[in-house]
């Protein structure tokens, strides 16, 4: 009586076809590269440049720059401390002012920070286009310093008598939901579009701020404000 025995074992012919398949994707993948080995050497010695130079770049040449930087800055941070908005802005032919940290070190971390200084000072020093150009130029990650340059445009805005422009850097700068600063300079805002024969727009901004920031000085002033516009309890 015979037994069935389970077949292990491949045929030779399956079995030389699978060899025959993986030798022939070898085949076509070394084809392949002989085809187009200049372009992908080119784009391997590609990216090996581009992550060596940028950490070179970050080393060698970006890092030395920032502390050459802040260097440069000491003294106009120091003048500018002080409210010698010229000085800090120009310096005095010793050390450099903003303008300087600005033109030669721009692209780097102080160099952005002279950007924001640079626009108070043309602000208080009563130039206020230069003021809103220089601070249009400046950006920061930091929420709170935005605001605060955002709203010195608004300033400078209502400054040059541009209600509309004032306005919307006010509603910028109130943006961020800052318990300080946002009903401060939505409070500017509402104001502004008083003074631009806007009451129900401002009427909107108050009753927001009311609601918005009850605990905030501003909050707590609304209802004098709606109230002169018309709106009662």
């Amino acid at each position: 009586m015979s037994e069935n025995k389970p077949h292990t074992k491949q045929p030779a012919a399956a079995a030389k076809n699978q060899d025959f398949d993986l030798q022939a994707t070898a085949d076509r993948a070394q084809d392949f590269y002989s085809k187009n080995k200049n372009v992908i050497n080119i784009a391997i010695l590609a990216v090996v440049v581009i992550v060596g130079g940028y950490f070179g770049y970050t080393r060698f040449v970006k890092a030395p720059a920032e502390k050459k930087a802040q260097e440069a800055i000491f003294a106009a941070q120091n003048n500018f401390a002080v409210d010698s908005f010229k000085l800090a802005l120009n310096g005095d032919g010793n050390n450099y002012g903003f303008l300087q940290v600005i033109d030669k070190y721009g692209s780097t971390k102080a160099g952005n920070l002279a950007k924001y200084s640079a626009g108070v000072c043309y602000v208080k020093l009563g130039e206020f286009q230069k003021g809103i150009d220089m601070l249009k130029s400046f950006s920061s990650g930091d929420l709170v310093v935005q605001s605060m340059a955002n709203g010195l445009i608004g300033d400078a805005y209502m400054e040059l008598n541009k209600v509309d422009d004032a306005v919307s850097y006010y509603k910028k700068a109130g943006a961020d939901d800052n318990e300080l600063l946002s009903p401060m300079y939505l409070f500017r805002a509402g104001l502004a579009l008083e003074k631009g024969n806007k009451p129900q727009d401002a009427i909107a901004i108050y009753q927001q701020i009311k609601q918005k920031y009850p605990l905030s000085t501003e909050g707590g002033q609304m209802d004098k404000y709606l109230a002169r516009l018309g709106v009662v309890k």
